[in-house]
């Protein structure tokens, strides 16, 4: 099976796994430490917001538009952020240097607090705030260079009126369903549709297609998240004088393009080369994928403008 690209394990010298500082609600603890309530409605009722942010040189990437995507799905969900942005930036940067973290990867985690076994959510208590930085497993190389094979999935995206797809909430059920049908084929990843039939995006990550030169990306409103990832290969894409597109694809457009990509912080740019057996192009990773693959990489490690 192929290991998940957002699995995170510790490493040591000595082969033993290493103990984390957590940064739980306003302080450094020991993981033994970082302990939550049964009662919090985040673990009741997966009520609360997250993000997942990358670490390339000891540096936070993009770690300004993760934290306004943050405050913008607890606001939405009507959850107060138990931390103005200042001092979570400061909170982040220090749970990444507590813990030695290089190039690696971070949970940034809010969620209600701790309430009743009733639904309300305005008899929690304060919210709670946690951090992780680790290191992180990412797809094994090989597939960058020879993609990966994906399925469609039958689990339907969440209507967007019912969950607006612009909030990355800890409820994941909807795509951890799809995870599994992805893992019962035997693939990595399954593509899933909106309620309309249009695509939505992958379990964990944003899909792109290339046909005849252009690059589309499915908008939000068909039910995917606008990734971070996503727009910084979009902005690199036009810095390549390539057009991007954002509209409806259908499963249709999926099978007969000529590339097919996704982009996550985990899975960074990987090629797509075959979908429900129906192989992409010439079953190997396009040159735009290629392209973009690699002006994401120099972006990410070589840049040191972006957040202050």
């Amino acid at each position: 099976m192929i290991a998940d690209s957002v699995y995170a394990k510790r490493y040591t010298l000595i082969g033993d796994f290493m103990a984390l500082k957590i940064w739980l609600d306003d302080k450094l603890v020991d993981e033994a430490e970082a302990k939550i309530s049964v009662f919090d409605h985040g673990v009741l009722y997966g009520d609360g917001v997250f993000e997942g942010i990358r670490v390339y040189g000891g540096r936070v990437f993009e770690l300004q538009a993760h934290l306004r995507r943050l405050y913008e799905s607890a606001k939405v969900i009507r959850l107060d952020v138990p931390m103005g942005k200042d001092e979570l930036l400061s909170a982040v940067e220090k749970t990444v240097e507590a813990n030695g973290v290089i190039d690696g990867y971070i949970r940034l985690v809010v969620t209600r607090g701790v309430g009743t076994l009733g639904l309300n959510p305005f008899i929690c208590e304060d919210g709670r705030l946690f951090i992780i930085a680790d290191n992180i497993q990412l797809y094994p190389e090989e597939l960058y260079e020879k993609g990966l094979k994906v399925i469609s999935a039958t689990t339907v995206r969440n209507h967007p009126l019912a969950v607006p797809p612009q909030i990355k909430s800890m409820n994941y059920l909807n795509n951890i369903l799809a995870k599994i049908e992805a893992l019962d084929s035997d693939v990595p990843e399954a593509i899933m549709y909106n309620h309309e039939g249009y695509v939505a995006e992958a379990t964990g990550d944003n899909v792109f297609i290339v046909r005849d030169g252009i690059v589309y990306t499915p908008p939000a409103e068909a039910g995917s998240l606008e990734g971070i990832t996503q727009n910084v290969v979009i902005k690199l894409a036009k810095q390549e004088k390539l057009e991007v597109v954002e509209k409806n694809l259908t499963r249709f457009d999926l099978y007969v393009c000529d590339e097919f990509f996704l982009t996550g912080t985990a899975a960074e740019v990987i090629g797509i080369v075959e979908i429900d057996s129906r192989v992409i192009g010439d079953g190997r990773p396009g040159p735009i994928t290629k392209l973009l693959k690699n002006k994401f990489f120099e972006y990410a490690h070589g840049k040191k403008k972006r957040d202050k």
